[in-house]
């Protein structure tokens, strides 16, 4: 694995909904492009101010609605733009020193795909799925009808695969974000990503994991990074909840894929609730403090820094709400001051430990409502201490001297915390 993913932390961006491009109505892939791409411009020094440098996009290929039904992986979706807007974006992005991943849908595509349209059956076989009585009966990606599941152990799906990746490392992205691989045999990426590798050592490779034996996908795959479903679910839920002991749990079970593999970490994303409306805005600093301080490489979800709300329903158009249009740059953005803040010092407290990539977190104290963790390599040391309960609580320090964020008091070896206080120290 290259070493630059120990340094990066992500802005996550659902690129079609930010620029305010249409979705589902008057979607048309094969549209004269218009040139939405340059929209993301404004929001780079964003980017850097809040301490971040990597810009994890969702689909920018050519798709027949929400991106995830691609019809042209080689091709930039007219609703964003085309080649230049795209080259633009990259080339601005380097000037900052922002890496780029880009979002590949590599187990399923649009119905409107043009080899799906063309197959027949004595043709190549992309798609997985049985021929009826002339008719070709496709597999389709949980139940969606509209997203045909292509054929994995097919050669000519693995050199498809392989050029799709090769074609935009070429163009200067850092590497994929491998969507639903949990559905994915672990085989075909065993077989594509060294072929990618041979061509561009430096790339990296996060698959999305939603559930799983994480360690043994990690193996058997040779990805490098897998979505952390299980410590985002740990933070949202145990502080939402009032049961600590969840968090404390998910976090033992993060250390032990350390052993394996480095996740990557969230507390929002393109396909969740946003994180203060899971929490409220009041215990978004709780969820950022265990965010910022645990091993990982972390990602911001856009407009989680701003406390904005969101809250994603199950039915057609129920992810819109936590995918919406940004205003033209991030002074027009309206955001809750302390939530804006939290991100700054946490993100901030992370650049100067890049130790914490790997680093494990120790449970010193905790109940349903407090919890202490305290994450340590050699003399150097992060104590997070969180109370989401409405009466104060004292929690140890365990040997930290200095708080760096947060609204705790120090005093003889304890941290006071108010009424749904939290405090980071640093030894």
């Amino acid at each position: 694995m290259p070493e630059w993913p120990e340094h990066v932390m992500w802005w996550h961006v659902y690129p079609l909904g930010f620029v305010g491009a249409p979705i589902r109505d008057g979607v048309d892939p094969d549209a004269e492009p218009s040139h939405r791409l340059d929209r993301l411009h404004p929001w780079l020094d964003h980017v850097i101010e809040l301490g971040l440098n990597g810009l994890l996009l969702g689909p920018v290929f050519a798709a027949e609605t929400h991106g995830y039904d691609t019809v042209d992986h080689f091709r930039i979706d007219p609703r964003l733009g085309d080649d230049a807007d795209f080259d633009r974006l990259v080339g601005a992005a380097r000037e900052r020193g922002i890496r780029i991943l880009l979002d590949g849908v590599f187990n399923h595509v649009g119905r409107a795909h043009p080899a799906f349209r063309a197959q027949t059956e004595d043709g190549p076989q992309l798609f997985r799925g049985r021929w009826v009585d002339g008719r070709f009966e496709a597999d389709v990606f949980e139940g969606h009808d509209a997203l045909v599941a292509l054929d994995h152990s097919s050669p000519a799906v693995v050199d498809l695969v392989v050029d799709v990746m090769c074609h935009w490392l070429e163009r200067g992205i850092d590497g994929w974000r491998l969507d639903a691989a949990y559905a994915v045999p672990s085989a075909f990426w065993a077989e594509v990503l060294p072929r990618v590798r041979e061509r561009f050592p430096d790339a990296w490779f996060l698959g999305e994991v939603i559930h799983g034996e994480a360690a043994r996908i990690v193996r058997e795959s040779t990805i490098d990074s897998l979505t952390q479903y299980e410590l985002w679910q740990g933070i949202w839920h145990g502080i939402a909840d009032g049961n600590l002991f969840e968090l404390g749990h998910a976090i033992e079970r993060h250390d032990e894929l350390l052993r394996v593999f480095v996740p990557q970490t969230f507390v929002g994303n393109h396909d969740v609730t946003r994180i203060a409306s899971a929490v409220g805005a009041d215990l978004v600093p709780h969820a950022l403090a265990v965010l910022f301080t645990v091993a990982g490489t972390p990602s911001v979800y856009a407009g989680d820094e701003f406390g904005w709300t969101a809250v994603k329903e199950d039915r057609l158009g129920g992810d819109d709400a936590v995918r919406p249009e940004f205003p033209a740059g991030p002074d027009e953005a309206q955001a809750d001051a302390r939530v804006l803040e939290a991100h700054r010092s946490l993100i901030a407290l992370r650049r100067r430990k890049p130790w914490l990539w790997r680093a494990h977190t120790d449970v010193i104290e905790l109940a349903n409502a407090a919890v202490a963790l305290r994450t340590a390599t050699g003399d150097d040391a992060v104590v997070v201490t969180l109370n989401i309960g409405d009466e104060p609580v004292s929690l140890p320090a365990a040997d930290a001297r200095t708080i760096v964020a947060g609204d705790g008091t120090l005093a003889a070896g304890r941290v006071e915390l108010g009424a749904r206080g939290w405090a980071v120290l640093e030894a």
